[in-house]
């Protein structure tokens, strides 16, 4: 039993991409599906895809992404928001999180979003984390 799903998604994540894999595989959960979504949108993954194991378990298979000479496009990732400390933000301080080129995912009441769109949308929300 995992108590920080989204740490673990994120860690695994991070790990995969330091190792210069190709591809990593995360257990289901629709708030991993909507972050590695995001991540994909906003070009930090090349690709992820819900599977289902021959055991019936569902994973998101994500393929990362790496320029040529093997830099990696994801820089970084920092978990913000966690059980023991959530850290909430409202549009102003949405506005301080917002990175030059990196991004903020929001859990908002109108779901996960990025920064971009929860400025967009003036709503704020549980700070989940910051990529770069």
């Amino acid at each position: 039993m995992n108590t920080d799903p989204i740490a673990d998604f994120l860690t695994r994540v991070r790990n995969a991409n330091l190792a210069f894999l190709e591809e990593t595989q995360v257990p289901f959960s629709k708030m991993k599906w909507k972050v590695a979504g995001l991540l994909k949108r906003e070009g930090f993954i090349q690709d992820c895809r819900e599977e289902t194991l021959d055991d019936g378990k569902k994973i998101i298979r994500v393929w990362l992404k790496f320029a040529p000479n093997r830099v990696r496009v994801l820089s970084g990732l920092k978990r913000i928001s966690r059980p023991g400390l959530r850290i909430y933000a409202d549009l102003d301080d949405v506005k301080k999180y917002r990175r030059r080129f990196g991004m903020t995912v929001l859990s908002t009441s109108k779901g996960i979003l990025s920064d971009k769109d929860a400025l967009q949308q003036k709503i704020g929300g549980e700070v989940l984390c910051q990529v770069w």
